[in-house]
């Protein structure tokens, strides 16, 4: 299987994150992508957090009846905080005859080098990312370059979407709709359980 893996917080999904899973899918030729809430980020902290099990519920909600992707427990499972390549490890380990690729952001992919294992990582997935400006895709590629594997880095379009998970937390918390900025069910899923209220 040509699996794809995008990871983060998902705190709470938005149509930014369905879209660039849908362009991954269609552009890099992927049989289904896997959406990966961090259980304890290992970078920053989650702020208004409902919860690891409120973000896999609402990603549950954001992808349902869409065949063509998949929400993974395997980050919420695992004790300690979530680094990447303990995650692609797992996978691999899985099942060692999945092409995996990792989908990230171009500001994500342009600090791989800081990442724990980078090379470890691009041996054991491409890494896909969401850049469509060329000035800045010969940056992350110039940031990559010195590491092993850099060859496995591929890059793909996505439409500029100006909506983010912050965005989303603030509107509910002032009371404010965030329809169409999310999945309807992930819209009601917030309301009925009162997450990000003030």
């Amino acid at each position: 299987m040509r699996l794809g893996v995008l990871g983060g917080t998902f705190n709470p999904p938005h149509v930014g994150h369905l879209i660039c899973a849908q362009e991954a899918h269609d552009q890099l030729d992927l049989d289904r992508v896997v959406l990966m809430p961090a259980g304890i980020p290992p970078h920053k902290t989650v702020e208004a957090d409902p919860g690891a099990q409120a973000r896999y519920a609402l990603c549950q909600a954001a992808v349902e009846g869409d065949e063509r992707f998949d929400v993974s427990r395997l980050e919420l499972d695992r004790a300690g905080r979530s680094f990447t390549v303990d995650t692609l490890k797992s996978l691999h380990d899985q099942s060692p005859q999945d092409d995996i690729t990792f989908i990230a952001g171009g500001d994500m992919a342009r600090s791989l080098p800081s990442w724990r294992e980078p090379e470890t990582l691009l041996s054991l997935a491409t890494l896909a990312v969401a850049e469509r400006a060329a000035d800045k895709r010969d940056a992350i590629s110039a940031a990559i370059a010195p590491l092993a594997g850099s060859e496995r880095v591929r890059f793909f379009d996505m439409p500029r979407i100006d909506v983010s998970s912050s965005l989303v937390r603030e509107r509910v918390a002032t009371g404010r709709p965030i329809r169409y900025l999310v999945p309807d069910a992930v819209a009601e899923a917030i309301a009925q359980n009162g997450w990000y209220a003030a």
